[in-house]
């Protein structure tokens, strides 16, 4: 992977430029507040640069730079996040954004690596970004020397310039920008260039461009911030978990992003799904229950045609279901039990419809785990705990997924978030039916080999919840969540 700083001068050494930017320096050129030798040719580089890049996104197709923005809501009033963890469910390894840095700038091409040498001179991407009103830029200093900054426009126009002697480390300004969409803020250290593009929203008709130095910051912590977000490996299509932290809070999200996106985080939990409170479906109407990031059915899913639970779910273009000891009335207050293949649909792709509503799927084991965490008092969403392979897991996330009433030997749960779990039994793949009252075992859209798929369960018994796998003959209770959430 070719990895360049965040914009279009790869100036920190170790770097290498990027493919369709150019490296543009001129390491020679002395360091003078008032050299117009000096400026004008800092104005001829970021000229050339600023026109060949317009001309090279014109060109190539491939993105080189991604960027994933973060907000949240509380049924539809803003939450300021404090801050966001990223992790990378398919490649391993995350990064954390704290506020008010709220997008997180992700750089590839080809095969990720991390960056070689994160100690050199470097100016740091913006926040946030697009500007609306002002905003931030820090820069690290690797020893005390003269800076000097110069930020222009699109055209190549000074808007601003800067020098001052600083001293090693991070130290930040705040820049607001006048009339203008795109501007690039390049500083210089000892010959060595580092450039970022700075956007804005709305250009401030009439406004007046300025710089202000707000001062050093401890450079341990924001190397290592910058460190994590750089050396971030990410290829397009990999999954990654979003985990947004506010007031003590915590949301999480699953994606596997192809482009610039915008998330929400939802911090509204225990309340009907927001727009959706019911659904109807194949002649029932179900109802939703929102648990932060994540809309859920709040009952079992119930649809298709009973047969006898000495027969196999067919691939035969009914629904078939079973109901536990071949009685109907048990459908009615449990949900059906289906096999995976047939809630499937007869698709092994994780995620699928299978048999839920139009707009919802089959939850797969990573949104399961999610679902885990946000419910969980003492293993957060993106814990390792959610990870383990063995009976039971979490602290009480199981207590307070069981409903109130209706399990066996007082073993109710608490239903602090409203997900409403029943002991619903299952079907063993040999024709019986077993522990309706005892358990509830849910399956996931994931597979963990050819003939057997993963699943949830509760028990009368237990606060914790099950994480473990199961033939894929077997009859088990189906949940769906809703499609984008977020």
């Amino acid at each position: 992977m070719f990895k360049c700083s965040q914009g279009l001068h790869p100036g920190a050494e170790g770097w290498s430029p990027c493919p369709i930017f150019p490296l543009l320096s001129a390491p020679n050129l002395p360091i003078l507040a008032n050299s117009n030798q000096y400026l004008s040719a800092m104005l001829k580089e970021i000229t050339l640069i600023a026109l060949f890049a317009t001309i090279s996104l014109s060109l190539f197709s491939q993105r080189l730079t991604m960027e994933l923005t973060f907000t949240a809501e509380n049924n539809g009033d803003y939450v300021q996040l404090d801050s966001i963890n990223v992790m990378n469910l398919t490649q391993g390894g995350d990064t954390t954004l704290y506020y008010p840095d709220t997008v997180l700038f992700i750089y590839f091409v080809g095969i990720p690596e991390p960056s070689k040498n994160l100690s050199g001179f470097q100016v740091f991407q913006n926040y946030p970004n697009p500007v609306a009103d002002r905003t931030t830029v820090s820069l690290y200093i690797p020893e005390k020397d003269k800076v000097s900054i110069l930020v222009t426009d699109i055209l190549g126009r000074m808007i601003v310039q800067s020098e001052r002697v600083l001293n090693q480390g991070t130290h930040s300004f705040r820049f607001t920008p006048g009339n203008g969409n795109l501007f690039f803020f390049t500083a210089r250290w000892r010959g060595n260039g580092s450039s970022i593009k700075i956007l804005q929203t709305e250009p401030n008709t009439g406004g007046t461009s300025s710089l202000e130095y707000l001062g050093d910051e401890d450079p341990s912590l924001q190397l290592k911030t910058m460190q994590a977000i750089q050396s971030f490996s990410f290829t397009p299509g990999d999954e990654l978990l979003y985990i947004g932290f506010a007031n003590g809070l915590e949301s999480g999200m699953l994606d596997a992003p192809q482009e610039s996106t915008t998330y929400t985080f939802q911090f509204a939990t225990n309340l009907p799904c927001l727009g959706t409170p019911t659904v109807e479906y194949e002649g029932q109407v179900y109802n939703t229950i929102q648990i932060f990031s994540q809309c859920w059915l709040k009952e079992n899913l119930n649809v298709g045609t009973m047969i006898m639970g000495n027969q196999n779910q067919l691939n035969n273009g009914i629904i078939e279901k079973y109901c536990y000891n071949n009685d109907t009335s048990k459908c009615n207050i449990y949900g059906g039990l289906y096999q995976w293949r047939e809630m499937m649909q007869y698709t092994t792709q994780q995620g699928a419809r299978g048999i839920c509503p139009p707009g919802w799927h089959i939850p797969t084991d990573e949104e399961w785990k999610v679902l885990e965490g946000a419910v969980d008092s003492q293993y957060g969403i993106g814990d390792p705990e959610w990870d383990h392979y063995y009976e039971y897991r979490g602290y009480d996330a199981g207590m307070n997924l069981k409903t109130t009433s209706g399990w066996n030997e007082n073993g109710n749960g608490a239903d602090l978030f409203g997900f409403s779990g029943v002991p619903g039994g299952y079907h063993g793949h040999l024709g019986y039916f077993y522990n309706v009252g005892d358990i509830g075992k849910w399956w996931t859209s994931t597979e963990s080999d050819d003939g057997n798929a993963w699943y949830r369960g509760l028990y009368y018994d237990k606060p914790e919840v099950s994480r473990y796998t199961s033939h894929k003959g077997w009859g088990l209770s189906v949940r769906c969540v809703r499609d984008d959430a977020n």
